[in-house]
């Protein structure tokens, strides 16, 4: 019998933390059609749950994700014309990025091997990225004689400035989890065994914590980088003035004029 997007993407829910992991180890979890349609439905229903506080995309075996497999894709047309490449690209690793980009929870990388090119666009585009020991970040792109995509040339400048992005997709180098810390790429290095513990402890940290303002600082954040200081100051008062409207904002207030610890539920 066929594998099911089920079997090649698990997900699970424990703690408020919606845990999506890329399972097909056999082929270093190199990430088909099938399978990027699941997890951009996982983080749609992440973003809409009020339970989910929080999600964790990881991966089994030894790597966490090789780039895109092609396999399983719809039949390209006999003839290709121009444009056929470009909605390929929009349609398909572009919604996979943006769907972690825009995801309404915070959403942590738990990166157990090597992540080359969409693998590894998919992890830097979370909002907190953890490395086991033995991972590996490729911008694999250039080894084909190809342009990155799936947003590579949008998040890599953003995380470690124009001329280091240059290098690394230039020349296409493996960046070891180390030297992934070093750069910012990677939040926090960890051992192998110790992986899963360290996210589920961000997780559930995070999952305890004001989601909808968690929500919208996530959103100030990666705008900033595109707007101007009017245009970031604007968001950041609307964002405010939005976030003092849920629950978790009136608790907060209230457990520090009480001197006591809050209690957050995320709405």
């Amino acid at each position: 019998m066929a594998p099911t997007p089920e079997d090649e993407v698990l997900h699970r829910f424990e703690s408020g933390v919606s845990w999506i992991t890329l399972n097909r180890p056999e082929a270093v979890n190199a990430v088909t059609w099938d399978q990027r349609e699941r997890v951009i439905g996982l983080l749609a229903e992440a973003s809409a749950d009020p339970d989910v506080r929080a999600v964790v995309i990881t991966a089994t075996g030894k790597g966490f994700c090789a780039g895109a497999d092609l396999r399983g894709s719809p039949a390209a047309p006999a003839e290709r014309v121009v444009g056929d490449v470009a909605r390929m690209i929009r349609l398909g690793a572009q919604r996979l990025i943006t769907a972690v980009l825009d995801c309404e929870k915070p959403v942590i990388a738990a990166v157990n091997g090597t992540a080359a090119g969409i693998g590894a666009h998919l992890a830097l585009a979370c909002d907190l990225v953890i490395a086991a020991e033995p991972a590996r970040f490729i911008e694999v792109f250039v080894r084909r004689g190809l342009v990155p995509d799936g947003g590579g040339a949008y998040l890599l400048p953003r995380l470690v400035g124009p001329q280091k992005a240059k290098e690394l997709m230039f020349f296409g180098d493996a960046v070891p989890a180390a030297e992934a810390e070093r750069l910012g790429l990677v939040n926090k290095v960890v051992p192998a065994e110790a992986l899963e513990d360290t996210a589920r402890e961000w997780a559930e940290r995070l999952a305890q914590g004001p989601t909808r303002a968690l929500a919208l600082t996530k959103q100030l954040v990666n705008a900033s980088l595109d707007g101007d200081r009017a245009t970031a100051l604007a968001a950041e008062a609307t964002a405010q003035e939005l976030n003092m409207s849920t629950a978790d904002a009136n608790e907060g207030v209230a457990s520090f004029v009480e001197r006591r610890t809050p209690k957050y539920l995320g709405r």
